[in-house]
C-alpha cells in the first residue's frame, strides 16, 4: 500500500476549514495546498477569505494569490501543477494537507480528469451572450435539448457550468456527457477525505458574521478596483457581483450585505451536497478540537 497521504479537508464556506487544515500540517510537519479556485488571484483577497499573513507564516501555503485574475487558469492547468508539486512534496513527506471548499478542483486532482475536446472561443461568447439576453433559463433550455442525461444531474443554477457542457455539446456534436467517466486517478499516494459539518442555523450563523466582517475590512474597496474586470470568470463570485450590482445601480447600498449572506447561504448548501458524495470520508463535527480528528488519521 503507499504510504504517501493526501488528507483533504472540505466542508462549506465559513466552516473552519483553514484553522482545522493548518493544526493538522503543523502536527505533521508538512505543508497545505489549497484548492480553493478563488484564493488563487492576487487580486481578490478580503473578498475570498484568504489565510492571513500570520497563517500563512505559521504553515507554508501554496495555490494562494499567486496568478492574475486577468490570466486564464483552469482546473486542468491547476490539476498538472498540483500534482507536480505533490510529487515534489512527497519526496519528502509522507503527508500533505489539501484544504478548500472547491470539490470540482479537489476532485481533479485526487480522481483525475475527464478528457474534453478543444472549444471554439467564438461559441463561448456566444452562449454568454444567449445568457445576458435569455437568462439562466434560456441555458437551461438549451442543455436539456443537447443533453438530456447531464442536464438531470448539473447544478442548474450554475451559468458557468452550463455554458461549459453547452459549448462541449455544441462543438463537439456530441452530449457532454459522453465524455465522462474517461478520467484516470494518480497512483503515487492516497487520499483520506474530512468534512466538517456544522448545524445549518450555526453554519449560517458564522456566514453572517463572516460577511459582516469582510465588510468592515474593506470589501467594498476591493471589489471596486475590480469592477473594470467585471466580466472576467474569476470575478463572477459571490460576494463581488452583489458589490457589482450595486456599482451598476440594480441594487441599494443597504441590501448588498443581506444579498451576498443569502447567496453565500445558497452557495453552501451546494458545497455541502457536492461534499455528500464523499462516501469514504471522515466527518468532523463543526468546532470540535483538532486533536480528536488528529487520533482518526
Amino acid at each position: 500500500m503507499n504510504s504517501k497521504r493526501l488528507i483533504y479537508v472540505a466542508g462549506p464556506t465559513a466552516s473552519g476549514k483553514t484553522s482545522l487544515a493548518i493544526k493538522l500540517a503543523k502536527h505533521f510537519k508538512t505543508e497545505i495546498i489549497s484548492c480553493d479556485s478563488r484564493q488563487f488571484y492576487k487580486e481578490m483577497a478580503i473578498g475570498t477569505a484568504v489565510p492571513s499573513s500570520q497563517e500563512l507564516a505559521d504553515v507554508k501555503h501554496h495555490f494562494i494569490q499567486q496568478k492574475s485574475i486577468q490570466n486564464p487558469y483552469s482546473v486542468g492547468d491547476y490539476q498538472k501543477e498540483a500534482l507536480d508539486l505533490l510529487k515534489n512534496l512527497f519526496q519528502t513527506k509522507d503527508k500533505v494537507v489539501l484544504v478548500g471548499g472547491s470539490g470540482l478542483y479537489a476532485d481533479a486532482l485526487i480522481d483525475g480528469l475527464d478528457h474534453f475536446p478543444k472549444v471554439n472561443s467564438s461559441l463561448r461568447k456566444e452562449l454568454q451572450k444567449q445568457f445576458e439576453v435569455g437568462g439562466i433559463t434560456a441555458l437551461q433550455k438549451l442543455l436539456k435539448k443537447h443533453d438530456s442525461n447531464h442536464y438531470k444531474k448539473i447544478d442548474l443554477e450554475n451559468p458557468r457550468r452550463l455554458i461549459r457542457a453547452l459549448e462541449i455539446s455544441l462543438s463537439s456534436g456530441k452530449p457532454y456527457s459522453s465524455f465522462l467517466g474517461n478520467k484516470k486517478a494518480p497512483n503515487f499516494f492516497t487520499t483520506q477525505k474530512l468534512v466538517i459539518q456544522w448545524e445549518r442555523a450555526t453554519l449560517y450563523e458564522r456566514i453572517n458574521l463572516r460577511v459582516d466582517k469582510m465588510i468592515a475590512q474593506g470589501m467594498e474597496q476591493e471589489a471596486k478596483k475590480l469592477y473594470p474586470f467585471k466580466e472576467i470568470n474569476a470575478l463572477q463570485t459571490v460576494g463581488y457581483k452583489e458589490w457589482f450590482n450595486f456599482f451598476d445601480g440594480t441594487i441599494a447600498h443597504e441590501k448588498v450585505a443581506d444579498e451576498i449572506k443569502k447567496n453565500t447561504r445558497r452557495y453552501a448548501k451546494r458545497q455541502t451536497t457536492w461534499f455528500r458524495k464523499y462516501t469514504n470520508a471522515i466527518n468532523i463535527r463543526g468546532g470540535s478540537p483538532a486533536k480528536n480528528t488528529i487520533m482518526k488519521l
